[in-house]
């Protein structure tokens, strides 16, 4: 028997997928809603969409695109930015939350970026986690968005959606990425990444959907009768 057929058994019996049944579904039925996967954060380089990725840290992304037009407009690069004062970079970003610690890290980072890589932004993960403010998710969305790089960045979203799916029952995004990047080819890491952000936030919302509300919580476990618990991230 084919996936396929299974895949349609499944629903006849209304019995839960099985996983590769659930990574087949999940895979179809995002690529059918998002076909195309545009960057939600405005940018024009690897620069800006490094300082935007930085802002989005406990922000949403509609508020970052609200602030950086403000800032990019008096700096779009690294050799503008140092030459702004922490608190005036801070004072642009305020909007955006965490404003001294972000304004400290965009402003050193610039002067690493002059110091060490002749004012770019490295085309390299290690060498983007070494920079200020820039963990491990902000350096992959980069790496995926800017250089197109093979990447599966997760954050809490993502870890939730992925324990509601039954495609890991990772403890923390470091786990649930691995567990990810296992079930799905490297071609789909950069499109999956963006399509299930699209998904929880018009489907399977924190609040709106408790493992048992949307198409794909349903497809994927018909029997579920009580809320998924997640580990939090």
């Amino acid at each position: 028997m084919t996936r396929a057929s299974h895949l349609t058994v499944s629903k006849l019996t209304g019995s839960n997928l099985s996983k590769a049944e659930r990574i087949a579904y999940i895979d179809d039925k995002l690529q059918a809603l998002y076909p195309e996967t545009p960057v939600p954060l405005d940018h024009t380089d690897p620069y800006t969409l490094l300082i935007a990725v930085l802002l989005s840290a406990q922000c949403t992304d509609e508020r970052v695109n609200q602030v950086t037009p403000g800032l990019f407009a008096k700096a779009d690069c690294p050799e503008e930015m140092v030459t702004l004062s922490v608190e005036t970079i801070r004072g642009i970003i305020r909007p955006c939350g965490l404003s001294p610690q972000k304004s400290k890290a965009i402003h050193r980072l610039s002067e690493l970026l002059l110091a060490h890589h002749e004012g770019q932004v490295p085309a390299d993960l290690e060498a983007l986690e070494k920079l200020p403010g820039v963990g491990h998710k902000t350096a992959s969305v980069v790496m995926a968005q800017a250089f197109g790089m093979p990447t599966f960045p997760v954050d809490t979203h993502i870890h939730r959606l992925a324990q509601r799916w039954g495609l890991t029952r990772g403890r923390n995004v470091v786990e649930t990425e691995r567990d990810l990047k296992r079930a799905f080819p490297k071609t789909r890491w950069n499109a999956l990444h963006l399509q299930i952000i699209f998904y929880g936030r018009e489907y399977c919302t924190a609040r709106g959907c408790d493992g048992r509300v949307c198409e794909i919580c349903t497809t994927c476990y018909p029997t579920r009768k009580h809320p998924k618990r997640c580990n939090k991230a």
